[in-house]
C-alpha cells in the first residue's frame, strides 16, 4: 500500500471514529432509569451507533475495492466481509465477539427502521445499552489493530 493510500485510509477512519465516539457519548449520557421518551431516544442512538459503524465498514470496503452489491442481504454481507481476511488484500477488521455484538445491533437497526408503531422493549434496550458500553473499547481496538496491520504489511493475512 502506498503511503498516501494508507494516509487517506487512516484519515477517513479517524474521521469516522470521531463520529462513532460522538454517538457513543450520546448513549453514555442517558441514565439507566428511562421513561418512554428516553427509551425512544436510546433506541435512536443505538440505531445511529450501528449505522456509524456500518459507515466505517463502507470506508474499508471501498478503499480495498471490496464492493458489495445492493441486495436484501446487503447489511449482513457487509458485516461478514469485515470478519473476513482477504489474502493479499487486507486483514479482517472484526474478531468474532465484536462481530456478534455488531450483528445484534444490526438486527436492532432493522427492527427500529421497520417496526412502525411498535414499542421498544426496555429489557432488550438495557441489554443492548450494557453490551455497547462493555464492547465499545474492544471495537475501537479492532480498528487500531487493523490500521497497524495495514501500516506494517497490508499484503499479508
Amino acid at each position: 500500500m502506498k503511503i498516501e493510500d494508507f494516509a487517506l485510509l487512516q484519515a477517513d477512519l479517524e474521521r469516522q471514529l470521531q463520529e462513532i465516539n460522538r454517538v457513543m457519548a450520546g448513549i453514555r449520557e442517558l441514565q439507566p432509569e428511562w421513561d418512554a421518551v428516553q427509551l425512544d431516544s436510546l433506541g435512536y442512538r443505538i440505531h445511529n451507533y450501528y449505522c456509524s459503524w456500518e459507515d466505517l465498514f463502507l470506508i474499508i470496503a471501498r478503499h480495498f475495492e471490496n464492493h458489495i452489491e445492493g441486495s436484501d442481504r446487503y447489511h449482513i454481507q457487509l458485516l461478514r466481509r469485515m470478519q473476513t481476511t482477504i489474502p493479499g488484500v487486507r486483514p479482517a477488521l472484526l474478531a468474532e465477539s465484536q462481530a456478534k455484538l455488531l450483528d445484534e445491533l444490526r438486527a436492532f437497526r432493522h427492527f427500529f427502521r421497520h417496526a412502525y408503531g411498535a414499542e421498544l422493549d426496555p429489557r432488550k434496550l438495557r441489554i443492548l445499552f450494557s453490551d455497547i458500553l462493555e464492547g465499545h473499547a474492544a471495537l475501537l481496538r479492532c480498528v487500531s489493530t487493523f490500521l497497524n496491520h495495514c501500516r506494517k504489511d497490508p499484503q499479508s493475512d
